[in-house]
């Protein structure tokens, strides 16, 4: 393949929002979905809205599998791009939106065959919410393959610093469902069953549009299982580190489940708000994975590490304007997504401890960034994993057994977190994570 001179990698800040501030688009545009996803179907009643709790909660796992191939992409495509060869950093591209797709199909199918037992599992039992939500994701689901496809396609465009057509390709579905997801659900009648037919269009338009652009690049589209194979174990880890969260997640869910109907809706609107602001933040960390993948490429450690400190500092102060706003929104929030008195007293629970958690969370998420930009994705499937077993599940599921009900669960949600930003600042501290070379 052809090579071009190595691009310039600056830790400037303007640089830095560059790349940000686009992501930061994309990244919000599908959590702001839910939340007007979660608002729409609120105003159904008590048991719609606990039954989107569940069959979201089962959607965010597939779309963190969908971070596990952008992210390894990301650093792989920046790395070869960082190194001058940007055709190497396109081709990584086609071969991870092979993987994308057939993970999609084997993802619809797994829930078209299991989704009612999976939905039995997370409420606790057969009941309205458990049927209702069986079938919310067998449509839902049929929107996965688009899902992971374009989150493949976020990975390699990122990690050639292109930001503009992701921006259009994720935005643009996303707009159009969310004015279809109130039509389908009211005027057109079909409530829930509207509800997973916004996402299934929304997802596979998404997906269309960033296959689309690969065949624009007229680059060889034929899959290379060996390549595939490479990208499979540098996402192992992620993989890993993606169960690890969506255990404890799925976890929460249950245990929310077992507290009743407002408590598991209120932790739907709480959740779903921490994703969105969650992601909202991690925009920094894809600048970082883009910028700190490419300097490593072009053999420039010190910048790497300069570029690291400079994105922890500006997560840390993103996370505290965002606390600020949450904190001022606490009394008018909840009643965005619920006129339930029980579902917005249980929400107020679970509210001082999602503003405390912003500041810890921006500085965590901008250093994850950095660190699976530099491929150090090993030690991070480590850290999660102590932090997830040995933190997390063990605090919700005490929450659960001394009955200590949503302020329980989201205790354990800052203990999580707590223990992440430990465990990242020592390996920051011990710069073992700055390799550089074209690939890891």
């Amino acid at each position: 393949m052809s090579t071009t001179a190595a691009p310039a990698v600056t830790a400037s800040p303007r640089r830095i929002a560059t790349l940000a501030l686009p992501a930061l688009v994309v990244l919000a545009a599908e959590p702001l979905y839910v939340l007007v996803d979660t608002a729409v179907v609120g105003h159904l009643g008590r048991v719609p809205l606990a039954t989107l709790a569940v069959g979201g909660t089962v959607m965010t796992l597939t779309a963190w599998v969908g971070t596990v191939v952008a992210y390894g992409t990301t650093g792989r495509s920046a790395r070869r791009f960082g190194a001058g060869d940007r055709a190497a950093a396109v081709a990584e591209g086609v071969q991870a939106s092979w993987l994308a797709l057939a993970t999609g199909v084997l993802v619809a199918v797994a829930i078209g065959i299991g989704g009612g037992a999976l939905a039995r599992t997370l409420v606790g039992g057969p009941g309205e919410v458990a049927d209702a939500a069986a079938g919310w994701l067998r449509i839902a689901a049929l929107g996965a393959p688009g899902l992971l496809l374009a989150a493949a396609g976020n990975g390699w465009l990122r990690g050639i610093q292109d930001t503009r057509r992701p921006l259009l390709f994720v935005l643009g579905p996303n707009l159009l469902s969310a004015l279809l997801c109130p039509l389908l659900v009211y005027p057109a009648g079909l409530g829930l069953v509207g509800s997973a037919v916004a996402n299934a269009i929304a997802q596979t338009l998404s997906g269309v549009l960033f296959a689309a652009a690969l065949v624009r690049e007229r680059v060889s589209l034929r899959p290379r299982p060996r390549v595939i194979g490479q990208q499979l174990v540098l996402s192992r880890d992620l993989l890993v580190r993606g169960v690890a969260f969506q255990a404890s997640f799925l976890s929460a869910t249950a245990v929310a489940a077992r507290f009743g109907a407002a408590a598991v809706g209120a932790h739907q609107i709480a959740v779903q708000l921490w994703f969105f602001t969650a992601l909202v933040l991690d925009a920094l960390a894809i600048a970082a994975q883009s910028l700190v993948g490419a300097a490593l490429g072009a053999g420039d450690a010190a910048g790497a590490r300069f570029l690291a400190r400079r994105v922890a500092l500006l997560g840390g102060l993103c996370g505290v304007a965002f606390a600020v706003l949450i904190a001022a929104g606490a009394g008018v929030v909840p009643s965005w997504f619920s006129s339930d008195p029980q579902v917005r007293e249980q929400a107020m629970t679970a509210w001082p401890w999602f503003v405390a958690l912003q500041p810890i969370g921006g500085v965590v998420f901008a250093l994850d960034g950095v660190l699976i930009g530099a491929g150090d994705v090993r030690y991070l499937r480590n850290l999660t994993i102590v932090c997830a077993f040995g933190g997390f599940l063990p605090a919700i599921w005490l929450a659960y057994g001394l009955d200590l009900g949503l302020g329980g669960i989201w205790a354990g949600l800052m203990l999580f977190v707590v223990l992440r930003l430990v465990g990242l600042l020592l390996r920051m501290r011990s710069g073992a994570w700055a390799v550089v070379g074209a690939v890891r």
